[in-house]
């Protein structure tokens, strides 16, 4: 299994509609670690590390978001393992 560590910012109508929590949830089930946060500029910000294909599940998740959601744009960036990345949360 080849893991990989991704950094993602959303942009769009992504904070009020559970975009954090929806994000945590696929992460979990996907069995990824890292967390899910809010901007101050009203973007989500996520990293993750796990299995290949687990991060481009979540990567396609976070391309449409949960219903309410409306993504306008995703910034991928694909950064080195740390292995250091805890359970999968939502940061405040």
């Amino acid at each position: 299994m080849t893991t990989a560590r991704v950094r993602l910012v959303v942009t769009g109508r992504v904070q009020g509609v559970c975009f954090r929590q929806a994000t945590r949830e696929t992460a979990v089930r996907l069995g990824l670690r890292g967390w899910v946060r809010n901007l101050p500029d009203g973007r989500v910000e996520a990293e993750a590390e796990g299995a290949c294909e687990a991060i481009e599940a979540l990567v396609a998740f976070c391309r449409r978001g949960p219903e309410a959601a409306r993504v306008d744009d995703l910034q991928v960036s694909w950064l080195e393992g740390s292995g250091g990345v805890g359970p999968f949360e939502v940061r405040r």
